[in-house]
């Protein structure tokens, strides 16, 4: 049986390892949203030149995609470790994320149709990064108590080899990180949707919702 890996102890083996040496490398950082993002930020910039990167073709409307991405813009001029943050936000287009759910729209949240899609974004994620001269690339993602860091953090382990760029490995929830991303939320005033953002989760979280 294969032995559980502790992906926040791996994480924090690598931010010791910059510590000692001084480096400071570029990282960019797949961002799902603003709430997800600031006790991320607030955990890596010290250690990496941040680039956050906003590809999430899942969400819907258009309208959703926008407001999400103007509250990661409002973030990173609120957050103090966030000063001098880039962000690239690739230009809206759901196609992708229809072609890869294609056969699965019914599938509960959490299961293979999210896989595809995290596989979506996170490979994208991984070519830019690769593309652009960046060290390392990962998610903020696995800060959601929702999402299984093991599966995020495979997906990006294969998606860095096929594209030759270092993932980060990571469990941002762990260290009370899911807590904090609510704290900061709450001091910044940050939207907090309540739904992953395509409209196949809206759609379960509104059935749940009335019963």
């Amino acid at each position: 049986m294969e032995k559980q890996r502790n992906f926040q102890k791996e994480q924090e083996a690598v931010l010791a390892a910059l510590e000692k040496s001084g480096e400071r490398p570029r990282l960019l950082l797949h961002a799902c949203c603003a709430p997800c993002s600031s006790a991320v930020l607030e955990r890596l910039c010290p250690r990496f030149d941040v680039t956050l990167f906003f590809y999430n073709p899942n969400i819907s409307p258009e309208a959703e995609f926008q407001k999400r991405l103007a509250e990661l813009e409002r973030l990173v001029t609120l957050l103090p470790e966030a000063a001098g943050v880039k962000i690239v936000a690739p230009e809206y287009d759901p196609e992708p994320f229809f072609s890869a759910a294609k056969g699965m729209e019914d599938v509960p949240e959490g299961g293979a149709r999210c896989a595809a899609c995290f596989g979506l974004r996170l490979e994208r994620a991984a070519r830019y990064a690769a593309e652009n001269g960046f060290e390392y690339f990962t998610t903020t993602l696995s800060i959601s108590p929702l999402k299984n860091a093991a599966l995020l953090n495979r997906i990006g382990e294969a998606m860095g080899e096929k594209h030759g760029v270092r993932h980060l490995p990571s469990d941002f929830k762990k260290k009370d990180g899911y807590k904090r991303s609510i704290e900061l939320s709450a001091l910044y005033g940050l939207y907090r949707q309540d739904f992953c953002g395509c409209v196949y989760s809206k759609r379960e979280r509104e059935t749940k919702r009335n019963g």
